[in-house]
């Protein structure tokens, strides 16, 4: 089938998985008008086919619509997403979508990964019981999107947010997801939700922002799981009750930057430690001052690096290195030689041996979990122990949860 082929068939081609809602403009974003920045809000409005038939709400959460047993679920920015039975095949790109799978026991669905290799299991081999094999996974990503992968993946849905792909040149555009939408299955995302920041123009009217757990929420309703995704957050607000209990007043605790170093440029990439999103929900929850706090550059806002000297200036007491705890290279090696350097070696954190890799922001609640664990032992080793190495465990008796439990509650033994 020609990738110029537009002349597809316009019926749909699976009836147990489709859209509800209202049609915005004639795109697949729909049903989810209004939407906030806040990241508070999580309604939209019901279907069309919602006004018109009773419906009942199982103990799962989700709703379903007498008569047809279909069952829906609602997420900006697709709005109402109907399915009448639980996805068999799933396509994912970013790996946070993946955590979710796996933290719900729905790993088996998978059948594809944007970038398969560079997945991060470790964590997985300290859960009895739990893995994911990534090695039979189709990559995504050659130079761009092929819209043809997605009719040859032939799943019953989508984690992939289509206005993330929309936003910068990634081989297809709105009306390639449309088709997609109508032809093979339905889009499931939502990927904004990582720093809170704007999504392209077209779908700013539908967008939400979400926690990492009410996105796990919205993914344990679609597998019909629920009960695993509201154990999976017993466990994480517990551990955060045990840190808060441990916590010195606040101006007690470390100043800490959370930075990318750029050894090409001897220039840091900062990142707010506590800013909104579920790429700092290992960061922010535990209450750190964030020494770049008032700086004028961030991630977020693409507003560029900071230099040495203007480090210096900052002198955080720590400083996290972002993403490179699971995957070291060659910038991890450069940072930890910041030592060497004649004005980085200046720097409170450098001179207290206080630099760690740490972890990711492409993160679902498993990861979030050992990342949690991981941030506190960086930042407050003093109270939580020093934490461990690239590619090193966390001693069981010095661990902050439990992962037998976590284990049983993905396999269902709650």
């Amino acid at each position: 089938m020609s990738k110029d082929d537009s002349a597809r068939d316009a019926s749909t081609r699976r009836d147990c998985v489709k859209y509800g809602g209202a049609v915005i403009g004639g795109g697949l974003l729909a049903g989810c008008t209004g939407g906030s920045d806040s990241g508070e809000g999580t309604n939209s409005p019901t279907s069309a086919s919602e006004e018109r038939t009773p419906t009942r709400t199982p103990e799962d959460g989700t709703t379903t619509t007498d008569g047809d047993e279909t069952y829906s679920v609602t997420m900006a920015p697709m709005g109402t997403v109907e399915f009448e039975s639980v996805p068999e095949d799933v396509v994912i790109y970013d790996a946070q979508w993946a955590d979710h799978l796996v933290a719900l026991g729905q790993q088996e669905r998978i059948v594809s990964l944007g970038w398969p290799d560079n997945y991060y299991t470790g964590y997985y081999d300290e859960l009895s019981g739990v893995s994911f094999d990534t090695g039979a996974l189709p990559g995504m990503w050659d130079g761009g999107l092929d819209k043809e992968q997605f009719y040859e993946l032939d799943a019953d849905v989508h984690h992939i947010d289509p206005c993330r792909f929309t936003s910068f040149d990634s081989g297809m555009d709105r009306a390639d997801f449309d088709e997609l939408e109508k032809n093979v299955g339905p889009f499931f995302a939502n990927r904004f939700s990582r720093a809170h920041s704007e999504p392209p123009e077209e779908c700013r009217e539908s967008y939400e922002y979400y926690t990492l757990w009410e996105l796990l929420d919205k993914f344990a309703q679609v597998y019909r799981v629920q009960s695993r995704s509201q154990a999976l957050k017993r466990v994480r607000d517990e551990m955060l009750e045990s840190v808060y209990a441990e916590l010195p007043p606040q101006e007690d605790r470390p100043s800490v930057a959370l930075v990318v170093y750029v050894p090409d440029t001897e220039a840091f990439g900062p990142y707010q430690l506590n800013g909104p999103g579920f790429g700092k929900a290992h960061t922010r929850p535990l209450r750190a001052n964030d020494a770049l706090a008032q700086g004028d550059r961030t991630y977020a806002n693409d507003a560029g690096d900071y230099d040495m000297e203007a480090m210096l200036g900052f002198d955080p007491d720590v400083i996290l290195h972002n993403f490179d705890w699971t995957n070291p290279r060659e910038r991890t090696e450069a940072f930890f030689a910041l030592d060497e350097h004649p004005v980085a070696s200046e720097l409170t954190a450098v001179e207290n041996g206080r630099l760690y890799a740490t972890g990711s922001a492409l993160q679902g609640p498993l990861m979030n979990l050992f990342q949690l664990e991981l941030s506190a032992k960086q930042i407050y080793p003093e109270l939580f122990g020093q934490p461990p190495e690239p590619g090193e465990s966390v001693p069981e008796g010095e661990r902050l949860f439990d992962r037998e439990r976590v284990a049983d509650i993905i396999n269902g033994d709650i």
